[in-house]
């Protein structure tokens, strides 16, 4: 089903740039308000089409001195003066060279052509006058659709009762959590998406931006009496590229093609290059000018006699198996398989390789910088419900509830943990009203929507209207929102119904709460905190609650003596603290509060601001509930990772946005810092004299790690960056808490410019994407933060643990392998060299060739090739040694086993086995001439 959408982008805007973007109006069902057009709503991937395939692959290739130096040697045949023997005898190599990487580019184009025909071939129905209609991606317009959204929509309707739906955006940005999105309140309660078309309205849209977690736009129904103007926010739209959680949504279509958020956000990445391939660059540039020079010793033994300049051309040519074109192929040969060797490998299942080019940089690692990586549990631990300096534990909270909803406790079980709250009956009956309300707070606040799924007993319709315990799924934003509410659930309060404008809760007897919602402010990360306002039913009391950060609540809640230090306490025990506060609203203040609210919303320009300053109002000395923590876990073998990682000579830094308790007691807890090493806290620092100071304490201290915060590092490096960094360098563990984004991947760069040596970056959220990019090799674990880290990455993994057998046993092969493999092919090309070299000698320094046509293509290409390409299976230790004596990595980390010394006594083998070589082809050749003139003779 669609409905027609009237304001429509220009076909050629991508040739107008991206200044040309510009707001819209998009009417519902009115084709004929039409005044701009929609660019093609085509997903196409693809580098090249039919006509730039060759010219561009070409083109990329010969870019590169060392193709285009081959390329030169073949057309210096068609010159007569320069030729040396049959065309074939250059053109052959490099043609070989050349198809190889055609056919594999034209692979991947194929492979990407299916991808783009495969989505773009989807069907959709759309709503229209003639009724329903089937379109496919690149014909849409509007449409409803039940699970990838088409095109960047607004969210008109939806078939799902609680008149809401959730999205998955990891296509988008790489996030697993579902998203909670509403429909326009206006249309949802239209009778039937049929009317959508019989009504007279607008979409007022802002231009496309690549911003994906904002949008301003508002709703104009005019037809109504009086019409109906409803702001529109982030929460009101469906990106493309989303999908649906369940049921069917229709939605107006506002942005296609080059306009998506999705494609305005994509951009190609950092392209690396290996330091390996740097340094064989570098090994090929020395032998370029071996070639120049024997070249031209070769034309000054001759006295440059004639046309000596013509003489060293040809040469060049003839010793031009100095620089060996297989070089390239055996290298790009064996990478691909070293990749194949990871993905294949059983004992790392789900290993990715994203990035085939680099992965002899895996064996040369020098720092490693990770974020926690960790995974969050499926409930909140017990005993995290602070109140006023009494921890109160699972079992009390329990039996506290239960008597506080009228039921009889028995007691929390005799293997429980004692109770630490007061006994007196009035202090008891005390807490009891306050863990009640406190626990009702933490089932409320929250953007989670009980979903009722048939289990083979009892179907869909029955479970949702009797309230099914066994059928109940939790949908959510966050796993940290789901943990909470399966927490109160497990202390007697359960949430079981939900939808856009009221919430359900059930009590242990079995009574029924109905809450109406009257305002959600969704969490953001710049607000860090979400809020809710809902009116109880029963007394028709209003109520603010709201949960968030310590650093946001603590200038939001009531004076108190207690926070910040329960804030510490749980913070050093690893859990992440959530402040919740509650405020009861008159009828009139609330009415007030809406009033500015809806106009603030209703506001083109500066919204975000003038909504905030409206919420501020009410988020003033509010009662202080509680507070609740929930434990990181650390993946399983993270520790001997880590110890495996240290005794390989990996420094391991860690950078999180954590508090700097908690990500001092994760640290310890991994054991980064071992039991014996001292910590040093770096002092908060603001000005550059704090800074001179404690960098000073901080240079007294030996064999310490370090913990400093993003604000003290920040400052660091603004005034003292080179010194921080030397004396950061010397540590054996660095812990950077409250880091920001940019300054993960700030630091990765400095560590790279201060130290010369490789870093590997390991995240699995979306703000460790910069890190992993900005760092010479990428690793991202697929965590339950999201894909977008694994996506970005060059190698993705499923658990921490893997990265052990990564680097200590494919990183090592790898890059052994590739150099061995790189000095015996230019082994192989010097020794045909020399030996041209001496037979030249021997004919008075005679340009001729000593080889011709198929045996130099036969020796150099193909019988040659298999026995120095074995040298990619070659295995020094067996994989399970690599791993019991991580010491064996160490040594690859000074670039031993290619390095100028290794180079020239390659050089060095390589010249004396060819003239030897030639030299006994000599004598054998002299042997054999005078056994057949003994021959002659004799008969």
């Amino acid at each position: 089903m669609c409905f027609s959408v009237v304001c429509r982008c220009c076909p050629w805007s991508s040739c107008c740039g991206m200044g040309d973007f510009r707001p819209r109006t998009v009417w519902l069902g009115h084709p004929e308000k039409r005044e701009q057009r929609y660019p093609r709503n085509v997903i196409n991937n693809q580098k090249y089409n039919f006509f730039t395939f060759l010219p561009g692959v070409l083109f990329n290739q010969f870019k590169y001195f060392f193709n285009l130096y081959f390329l030169l040697l073949a057309c210096s045949q068609f010159v007569n003066e320069l030729r040396l023997g049959a065309l074939y005898t250059y053109w052959v190599p490099l043609g070989f060279v050349l198809i190889i990487t055609i056919v594999r580019e034209a692979v991947e184009e194929i492979r990407c052509f299916l991808r783009d025909k495969e989505v773009n071939s989807q069907i959709y129905s759309k709503l229209s006058t003639r009724g329903e209609l089937l379109f496919t991606l690149k014909d849409s317009a509007a449409g409803v659709f039940n699970q990838r959204v088409p095109a960047d929509m607004i969210f008109l309707r939806t078939s799902e009762r609680n008149g809401s739906c959730f999205l998955r955006t990891d296509q988008l940005d790489g996030e697993t959590d579902w998203k909670l999105r509403l429909p326009v309140a206006c249309t949802q309660r239209l009778p039937t998406a049929a009317d959508l078309l019989q009504i007279r309205s607008y979409v007022y849209a802002e231009e496309p931006n690549i911003d994906i977690h904002n949008f301003i736009g508002t709703f104009t129904r005019e037809d109504g009496d009086p019409p109906v103007n409803e702001s529109l926010s982030i929460e009101n739209t469906l990106w493309a590229s989303t999908v649906i959680a369940s049921g069917t949504v229709v939605g107006v279509v506002i942005y296609t093609g080059k306009e998506l958020r999705s494609v305005m956000n994509t951009s190609n990445p950092r392209h690396k290059i290996g330091l390996f391939d740097l340094e064989v660059n570098c090994l090929t540039k020395i032998l370029f000018g071996a070639l120049v020079v024997v070249s031209l010793v070769m034309v000054a033994l001759q006295h440059f006699a004639g046309r000596w300049y013509l003489q060293i051309f040809r040469f060049l040519l003839l010793f031009s198996n100095i620089v060996p074109i297989s070089l390239r192929v055996n290298l790009d040969m064996g990478k691909m398989v070293f990749s194949w060797m990871i993905k294949n490998d059983a004992k790392i299942p789900g290993t990715v390789v994203r990035a085939s080019t680099i992965p002899e940089q895996l064996g040369r690692i020098s720092y490693l910088l990770t974020d926690k990586t960790g995974e969050w549990p499926l409930c909140v631990r017990s005993g995290t419900v602070s109140y006023y300096s009494t921890c109160i534990t699972f079992y009390s909270i329990k039996s506290l509830s239960f008597c506080q909803w009228g039921l009889v406790s028995q007691g929390p079980p005799h293997d429980a943990p004692a109770s630490r709250a007061p006994a007196a009956t009035k202090v008891r009956k005390t807490i009891s009203s306050r863990v009640h309300e406190a626990v009702k707070a933490i089932a409320l606040v929250h953007n989670v929507t009980p979903v009722y799924e048939a289990n083979g007993v009892t179907d869909q319709a029955e479970a949702e209207q009797h309230y099914e315990d066994t059928c109940r799924v939790y949908q959510a934003s966050s796993p940290d929102e789901v943990s909470l509410v399966q927490w109160t659930e497990s202390v007697g309060l359960t949430l079981v119904g939900r939808d856009q404008s009221s919430m359900q809760l059930r009590t242990p007897s079995g009574q029924i709460l109905n809450f109406t919602i009257l305002q959600i402010f969704p969490f953001t990360y710049e607000s860090k905190r979400m809020g809710i306002i809902v009116r109880d039913e029963s007394t028709g009391e209003i109520t603010f609650y709201m949960k968030g950060a310590d650093v946001v609540m603590a200038g939001i809640v009531q004076y108190n003596d207690w926070l910040e230090e329960e804030c510490g306490n749980m913070a050093r025990e690893g859990l992440r603290v959530l402040v919740v506060a509650k405020k009861s609203l008159t009828e009139e203040q609330y009415q007030d509060f809406e009033a500015r609210y809806v106009q603030a919303k209703l506001s083109v320009h500066d919204r975000s601001l003038k909504v905030a300053t409206v919420i501020e109002s009410l988020e003033m000395e509010m009662e202080l509930l509680c507070l609740t923590g929930v434990e990181d876990q650390l993946q399983a073998d993270v520790r001997p990772t880590l110890e495996i990682l240290r005794n390989a000579g990996i420094k391991v830094w860690m950078l999180t946005g954590d508090k700097l308790e908690t990500a001092t007691c994760t640290a310890k807890n991994a054991h980064l810092v071992t039991r014996n090493q001292d910590v040093h806290v770096f002092r908060p620092v603001t000005t550059r004299s704090e800074a001179h100071l404690e960098l000073n304490a901080f240079r007294r201290k030996h064999d310490c790690a370090l913990v400093i915060s993003g604000d003290s590092l920040e400052v660091c490096l603004k005034f003292y960056e080179y010194e921080f960094m030397e004396l950061a360098c010397q540590c054996p563990a660095v812990v950077c808490c409250r880091c920001a984004p940019t300054q993960k991947a700030q630091i990765v760069r400095l560590l790279q410019e201060c130290t010369g040596k490789l870093t590997c970056a390991v995240g699995d959220g979306g703000n460790d994407v910069s890190m992993i990019q900005e760092a010479d090799c990428g690793v991202g674990v697929e965590g339950k933060e999201g894909k977008q880290a694994s996506l970005a990455a060059d190698f993705s993994v499923t658990q921490f643990k893997h990265l052990g057998r990564l680097l200590m046993v494919h990183g090592r092969n790898s890059y052994k392998r590739s150099a061995a493999l790189s000095q015996f092919v230019i082994h192989r090309s010097l020794c045909i060299s020399t030996m041209q070299a001496v037979f030249s000698s021997v004919f008075y320094f005679a340009s001729v060739p000593l080889y011709q046509g198929f045996l130099i293509i036969g020796y150099s290409t193909i019988y040659t090739m298999f026995p120095v390409f074995s040298l990619v299976l070659d295995k020094d230790v067996k994989s399970e040694v690599a791993m019991l004596y991580p010491e064996l990595y160490k040594d690859l980390l000074k670039g031993r086993p290619l390095s100028f010394k290794t180079f020239l006594i390659w050089v060095l083998i390589s010249i004396y086995q060819g003239k030897v070589g030639k030299l006994f082809l000599y004598i054998l050749y002299i042997f054999y001439f005078f056994m057949f003139i003994s021959f002659l003779l004799y008969t």
